[in-house]
């Protein structure tokens, strides 16, 4: 036992302690989801504490939200938005954009909001210019290429008609769209 353990589900004072500490430092390096942030804890405790009992993780781990909470620490909805126009930024799709924010914890309400005003082609171009596909392609194009480029946009998570739109956009027309759209 580490410094007089209780073995009921109540989790020492040191341990209520530790798990404010421990959300301020990760809270303080990184955004996390509320999921996120009670698994780190319930994983960390259960490394630190030796024979510490599942009902004092949990209780530590709420213990943890209820305090990143209480000081604006956590917020899924900005945590959301933020990881959102990342994505766009990156050239991700809606529908990876979402399906991230879903593995992530965020609730499913947050992320349809979240996703709502995301603009597929907008992200596609940047996707196209990254990999140099479409209107950004230098190699010449053959079935073979034309394939491989159609290919990616939907392993990448865009329709086939977005893939099909920006693939047969002129080099102009692209670097105007996403030079109109620089505001996501």
């Amino acid at each position: 036992m580490d410094d007089g353990m209780q073995q009921s589900g109540i989790p020492t004072p040191r341990m209520l302690s530790w798990a404010r500490n421990s959300a301020t430092y990760r809270l303080g390096r990184r955004m996390h989801t509320e999921k996120q942030l009670f698994d780190a804890i319930s994983e960390k405790a259960r490394e630190k504490f030796d024979g510490i009992s599942g009902p004092q993780v949990k209780a530590l781990a709420d213990a943890a939200v209820k305090f990143a909470y209480d000081n604006n620490g956590l917020n899924d909805t900005a945590y959301a938005e933020i990881s959102t126009h990342s994505g766009i930024r990156s050239g991700k799709s809606k529908r990876a954009i979402a399906r991230k924010l879903s593995m992530t914890g965020v609730a499913a309400d947050i992320v349809e909001a979240a996703v709502a005003d995301v603009s597929d082609l907008n992200a596609a171009l940047v996707f196209a210019r990254k990999r140099a596909f479409g209107p950004f392609r230098k190699a010449v194009l053959d079935e073979n290429r034309k394939a491989k480029e159609l290919s990616a946009f939907a392993r990448a998570g865009f329709s086939f008609d977005i893939g099909k739109t920006v693939f047969e956009m002129s080099p102009a027309e692209a670097e105007e769209r996403l030079c109109a759209n620089r505001n996501f």
